[in-house]
């Protein structure tokens, strides 16, 4: 039993008072000798203990009613006692995360859910409102049929979802049904890495079951990617691998295999290839599947082109000019007219490496070489003296001289490296443009060791191709829009027209971004690596993780059903609280009734 207003309960002390007039009760009279009242005080003797059984059932009605009143007051609920269940408003919360699809004797765990939650909406009458909340988000209510069809509909996702969003959702609609009975039924595996964050549940219960069966021994692809992203032609897939044996595996390029292998767990392998694929393909890496299949493959997806044609001018500088023979000797880049590495007043087409003029009396002719070539940027003030530059992979660079770089009308453009709060580089559709010269005496860059990875990062995946890139995502997650993509081609070679956001697909693969009907990247989709790791909690671990007003655990299956409604079935006592006391009121009434007639 609780009570929704406890304060009321203080209104018990109000059983002192007929205590205290029984107690205090007093024969007041004179004495008085008369030889005849020796009869009365014996007759009174004979009945004294009557009286004092009568007044003290007397006494005992009036504490009973006021006891009554007080509890009414405090306005009770508890479940009663019999068959059925009263009006209870039930979320039911399956976790359908890629952890639930493995499979224990024979069977995945997801499909016990399911068959677990239609037991429960069978049990369900029209009184009842239910809902049915995946750990993805989706939240379905209405009839028992609908949400039979919706459990049956249930699929696992290739992610973790989101538990506390789920438990959120579901706490929000039973607290909006307007039912005082209120329960959230959890069907999870208790995944460790799954229920790290848990959100407060108020006004509602949590019942919640758990396998208590250990999880299967799993395999599986933690790590697949392309590097660098765009091969020209050359490159690596990296990959890793969760195991607690040698596992072999298999890459494939465009569903080609195209190299086999044997790695130890945990061991990072780095295969090199130089494929004749050209353009954007997707990958994979492989495992031979096990009890859960959803990670057996890691998709990625690279760019393949020959390698780009570089042009330096002269001016550029000598440093430059070395980096660039380190380049080619690795066959990175190769001689042409592909990209040009110039300064901004040198800039005769695109695409183009830019740097600031080396000369102040130059950034008129540097501007207007800007607007000659279409790029939405123009040089503006210098500023000496020595800063520091931030960005990815510009630690320690120091900047000793710059320009502001004002971006123009229609400026799209990635940030690559700031100095101060201004931006220093920046990349945008077939150019890069630096802020000052590529020189010693502007900036240390070109004589830090970071220079010539920076640089060919610049000339084979910035300026080679087709602008864009591949980007990594969990399912179902919510991204910005590529600014250089207008549409997101499916599986099955459909197109679909990108909007301000991009929602990614709830199931694992790549999903190529296009332009104009051209491959311009991907979002490349896989499950987080933690979610693999199917170490588990006990039911009472994940019970005291649970921030809810009351969580209870189904010991088995076979409680589940019974329990998902009787558990939080809950009716109001007020009624029967008023009822009683007005009864111990009317047994007074009647008694002192009956007292007064015997005397009469």
């Amino acid at each position: 039993m609780s009570f929704l207003a406890p304060f009321y309960l203080l209104l018990t002390g109000a059983v002192a008072v007929p205590l205290l007039i029984h107690l205090m009760r007093r024969r007041i009279g004179a004495r008085v000798d008369f030889p005849a009242a020796r009869y009365l005080a014996r007759a009174e003797k004979e009945h004294s203990r009557t009286l004092r059984i009568r007044n003290l059932l007397l006494m005992l009605l009036r504490v009973l009613a006021l006891l009554a009143i007080a509890i009414a007051a405090a306005r009770p609920v508890a479940r009663w006692v019999g068959s059925g269940h009263a009006p209870t408003a039930i979320a039911i919360v399956i976790d359908n995360s890629l952890s639930s699809s493995s499979v224990v004797n024979g069977k995945p765990v997801l499909d016990q859910f399911k068959s677990m939650a239609r037991d429960v909406v069978a049990n369900a009458t029209s009184a009842d409102r239910l809902w049915l909340v995946t750990i993805d988000g989706r939240v379905s209510g209405g009839s028992a049929s609908v949400l039979r069809d919706e459990i049956n509909r249930v699929e696992p996702i290739a992610g973790a979802g989101d538990p506390g969003g789920a438990l959120t959702r579901a706490a929000s609609v039973v607290r909006g049904a307007g039912l005082e009975a209120r329960q959230i039924a959890l069907l999870t595996d208790g995944q460790r890495t799954e229920w790290q964050r848990m959100p407060s549940i108020a006004d509602a219960q949590v019942l919640l079951y758990t396998p208590q069966i250990a999880p299967p021994v799993n395999r599986a692809v933690t790590l697949a990617e392309a590097r660098p992203v765009r091969w020209t032609p050359r490159g690596a897939v990296a990959t890793r691998f969760l195991s607690r044996d040698s596992t072999t595996y298999r890459i494939t390029l465009s569903g080609r295999t195209f190299a086999r292998g044997t790695a130890a767990p945990n061991e990072e392998v780095v295969v090199r290839a130089s494929p004749p694929e050209r353009g954007w393909i997707s990958g994979t890496v492989e495992l031979e599947p096990d009890e859960l299949a959803g990670d057996n493959v890691r998709h990625f997806a690279v760019w393949i082109g020959p390698a780009p044609g570089v042009a330096i001018a002269p001016s550029a500088g000598p440093f430059v000019k070395n980096a660039i023979d380190v380049l080619r000797s690795t066959e990175r880049v190769v001689d042409g007219h592909d990209i040009t590495v110039v300064p901004a007043d040198e800039l005769t087409s695109l695409p183009a490496l830019i740097a600031a003029p080396t000369d102040p009396v130059k950034l008129g002719a540097a501007n207007r070489a800007l607007e000659r070539a279409g790029v939405p940027w123009r040089f503006g003030t210098r500023r000496p003296g020595e800063s520091t530059a931030r960005g990815t992979g510009f630690d320690g660079v120091t900047v000793s001289s710059h320009y502001d770089l004002i971006a123009q009308a229609g400026a799209a453009a990635d940030t690559l490296a700031v100095v101060g709060r201004d931006a220093w580089i920046v990349a945008g559709p077939r150019y890069v443009i630096a802020g000052s010269p590529l020189t010693p005496d502007a900036t240390n860059l070109p004589v830090r060791a970071s220079f010539v990875p920076w640089l060919g990062s610049v000339l084979t995946e910035r300026l080679v191709g087709e602008p864009g890139q591949a980007i990594a995502a969990e399912p179902g997650a919510h991204l910005p829009r590529p600014r250089w993509a207008d549409a997101l081609e499916m599986p099955d070679g459909q197109r679909v027209p990108l909007g301000d956001a991009v929602d990614v697909p709830p199931r694992a693969g790549t999903y190529f971004l296009t332009r104009a009907n051209r491959r311009v990247g991907a979002i490349v989709v896989n499950p987080p690596p933690e979610e693999s790791v199917l170490d588990r909690y006990s039911a009472d671990e994940l019970r005291g993780r649970m921030h809810a007003d009351r969580t209870l655990v189904a010991p088995d299956v076979a409680a589940w059903a019974s329990m998902a409604f009787r558990a939080a079935a809950r009716r109001s006592l007020v009624e029967p609280a008023l009822i009683f006391a007005l009864l111990m009121l009317l047994i007074e009434a009647l008694a002192i009734g009956a007292r007064s007639r015997r005397v009469a």
